[in-house]
């Protein structure tokens, strides 16, 4: 009934989505397995994509193929650059989507790629043959043969649904738990634990009174995720800002008993940075009010996400409490929130190429890994597609460093730090942040995915268009120079600093107060040095122009960093020889298994002496 695939990928979210367009597109033959082909990139949680740290990972998924910032694009109902106020490391994309467009427009993208099949049942095994894994046996008893797995089951794995004092079996509202996989894989050796998360009520828009809240527009000029030619929006739906209040609070507490996360029913740890409201009341005393955004879903419902309202108290303790909420008096509910346990297994036994330690050609990605956000996991899923194609057709594994993506600071920390609580991503967890910009995302990373047969020629040469344009306005810039009573004028204008003597442009533009923007509008006929630049290339020269300092000093530190990581490890290193290593860090080192001492420094409980050890020991 079915030939033997390349790649079985099992769990259509947002990594196995991801994982299956990436391996199909470089020519591997895909059988993608959902639970529901209804619900095929679901947006489970907020109908929204990127965000800070978020948006730079999306942007790195579309420099390297990927499909999320195209179809981000394609669906968006709003769009905003988030923190324009900081320097340019800081800038983030974030668009909110329309739910339903963006789960079709997902189907569509994986429905035109000949190479990916679909089959809807429950992946029950994994087929093991040689400590290789070779297949899936679903919950029909049917046997499906493959060179690699790509596990991304998301939040099914065991999935225990709660509200209130009510709990039953679901890996999403109305859908099953997925169950079976996690006690093969912990009979095999793999370890599990668990994790929480959670979802707000979602209510009728046409209930609220939006008068009573503070408009959230979208950006006067939307940009977008793509570097594709997707076309920004042309008009946008406003999301909402209103609070809580004591009487909120007051009606929640009220609930406190019979919470499942109080009352110790919970056991899996939830995510710290997305805590529940009624965890935030409680950790939060002190706090008479909090934040809630109000999201609609779409263009065509009147369905509205309350983001800032996760809960699992019961039903009418949410529904009371919402009511007292500014807008909200005689707000109809659709569902009420809930809280959701799931299993997971460490990341730390993990490669770098996501492929598991113990079970070859097996990969996870996505939730099972212990993280949190539609982008963390379609990178991930995005990650392990390739490397379980280039593994199946016996090509390099494919990875990225700390240095050259948010995607390689993600993947590292887990491998090598592993996580306790959902890991979500922040820029703050990047050491290069200047590097990592969000605009340059392109500049960093086509040419690899170009090279792994992801990216299209014609984005390639777009780059390298770019990256010629970027250098000839730089030297123009440089070269361009003004006598005192040319500009004076206009700096005069600019409340900075009048020159001396001939200055060039370059050097005024380092200026915090001067950005190319206000001195084109104090001094027009600069238009003229701009003509035939693209706004892509104008703003890197820019960035690059005001931060060179600060880009260069990253660089050195990557250079020092660089040469930890071409220091190899042989892949069967025997700790256990090396008597001089503490015994925390050889645990660690024989769990993880570090290909480089650069990842080797970058495990917990390795200390400096254990890596001086290490690097004598290797002759270095």
């Amino acid at each position: 009934m079915f030939p033997e695939y390349d790649v079985i990928v099992v769990g259509a979210g947002h990594a196995g989505c991801e994982a299956a367009a990436a391996a199909a597109t470089m020519g591997s033959s895909v059988l993608l397995i959902t639970m529901n082909m209804h619900t095929i990139a679901q947006m489970s949680c907020n109908p929204a994509m990127g965000g800070v740290a978020k948006g730079q990972i999306v942007r790195e998924i579309d420099a390297l193929g990927g499909q999320s910032g195209i179809i981000s694009d394609r669906t968006m109902i709003q769009f905003r650059m988030l923190n324009l106020s900081k320097g340019p490391a800081m800038w983030s994309p974030r668009c909110q989507s329309d739910r339903v467009l963006f789960a079709q427009e997902w189907r569509n993208t994986l429905e035109e790629n000949p190479r990916v099949d679909f089959w809807q049942d429950t992946a029950k095994e994994i087929v093991l043959e040689d400590g290789k894994a070779c297949g899936v046996v679903t919950s029909l008893g049917i046997t499906i043969r493959s060179k690699s797995v790509v596990l991304t089951n998301g939040t099914f794995l065991n999935g225990l649904i709660h509200i209130g004092e009510k709990q039953f079996g679901g890996g999403r509202t109305g859908e099953k738990s997925a169950t079976g996989l996690t006690e093969q894989l912990v009979g095999l050796g793999f370890e599990s634990g668990r994790m929480k998360t959670g979802t707000p009520p979602r209510v009728d828009g046409r209930s609220l009174d939006y008068s009573k809240m503070e408009e959230q527009p979208g950006d006067e000029i939307p940009s977008k995720f793509s570097y594709t030619d997707t076309q920004p929006l042309a008009k946008q739906r406003s999301c909402w800002i209103t609070y809580t209040n004591e009487e909120v609070h007051k009606v929640l507490r009220t609930g406190f008993e019979k919470s499942p996360m109080f009352s110790g029913r919970i056991k899996g740890i939830g995510p710290r940075y997305c805590p529940s409201v009624e965890d935030k009341i409680n950790r939060f005393a002190d706090k008479d009010r909090h934040q809630i955004f109000v999201e609609p879903e779409g263009w065509d419902t009147v369905e509205v996400y309350v983001n800032g309202f996760s809960t699992s108290l019961p039903e009418d303790v949410q529904y009371a409490a919402m009511r007292k909420i500014p807008g909200f008096e005689n707000a109809k509910m659709f569902r009420p929130g809930y809280a959701i346990e799931y299993d997971y297994f460490p990341p730390t036994q993990l490669k770098s190429t996501l492929e598991t330690h113990l079970v070859s050609n097996l990969f996870f990605a996505g939730q099972i890994n212990g993280t949190t956000g539609y982008e963390e996991a379609a990178c991930q899923g995005l990650m392990a597609g390739i490397n379980a194609h280039q593994n199946v057709h016996q090509k390099e594994p494919f990875t990225l460093k700390r240095s050259e993506a948010y995607i390689g600071v993600l993947i590292d920390d887990l491998i090598n730090k592993g996580t306790e609580e959902p890991y979500r991503m922040f820029t703050s967890r990047a050491e290069y942040r200047t590097l990592l910009r969000q605009d340059n995302a392109d500049i960093r990373l086509t040419a690899k995915g170009h090279a792994l047969g992801l990216a299209s020629q014609e984005r390639l040469e777009k780059v390298q268009e770019k990256e010629k344009q970027m250098a000839e306005l730089s030297e123009k810039l440089s070269q361009h120079k003004y006598q005192p009573a040319e500009i004076n004028p206009a700096l005069e204008r600019l409340d900075t600093s009048l020159i001396r003597e001939k200055t060039s442009l370059y050097q005024l533009l380092k200026r915090p107060q001067i950005t190319i923007a206000k001195i084109l509008e104090a001094h027009p006929p600069i238009q003229e040095l701009l003509e035939g630049y693209t706004a892509d290339a104008i703003l890197q020269a820019e960035i690059h122009l005001k931060y060179d300092s600060y880009i260069e000093k990253e660089m050195l530190l990557v250079e020092k960093m660089n040469k930890l990581e071409d220091l190899s490890i042989v892949e069967n290193f025997n700790y256990d020889a090396v008597t001089s290593l503490s015994y925390e860090g050889r645990e660690k080192l024989k769990r993880t298994r570090p290909t480089t001492i650069g990842q080797a420094s970058r495990i917990s409980g390795v200390s400096p002496s254990d890596i001086s050890v290490l690097m004598l020991f290797i002759g270095r």
